[in-house]
């Protein structure tokens, strides 16, 4: 099992949100940068357990816990000129972009911050805190995982 953290602005698709999928999972679909694709792709399988972390809000961070629910598969947004996750370039028969399923497990008592994650010495080399780290899935050790989820 591996683990990840996962990035969405709360204001497109918060963990509330999720949660009212249950017991359903969803999509996680519309990522357009080939590092985050590739680890969707390559790394990412079904059973991996996920930070759920708000992005470009008021107080970014991590929010709850998702389990990934699929391996990749192709992401369909791709295809739907409707979506704003569309690409002209992108081919059915090799096709450019994945997705998975994630599911809701829970959601944190608090907010775990980037203010927070960033000052805790325990966490300086998590990728999140990294200069320059803005993908929107990234790799998180066991290790960082469960000291988060404990906070």
């Amino acid at each position: 099992m591996k683990y990840w953290l996962m990035k969405s602005e709360p204001d497109e698709f918060s963990i509330d949100d999720l949660a009212a999928c249950l017991p359903k999972s969803e999509p996680w679909e519309g990522i357009r940068n080939y590092q985050a694709r590739n680890f969707l792709r390559d790394e990412v399988k079904n059973g991996d357990l996920v930070l759920f972390y708000h992005s470009s809000c008021k107080v970014p961070g991590v929010v709850g816990i998702a389990e990934v629910t699929s391996d990749a598969y192709s992401d369909l947004s791709a295809f739907d000129s409707k979506s704003p996750y569309f690409d002209l370039k992108s081919d059915i028969d090799k096709p450019r972009w994945v997705a998975v399923d994630i599911r809701f497990k829970q959601k944190l008592m608090k907010i775990i911050t980037l203010t927070q994650l960033k000052a805790d010495p325990k966490l300086a080399e998590m990728v999140l805190v990294s200069k320059g780290a803005r993908l929107s899935v990234q790799p998180v050790t066991a290790e960082e995982f469960n000291y988060i989820v404990a906070l």
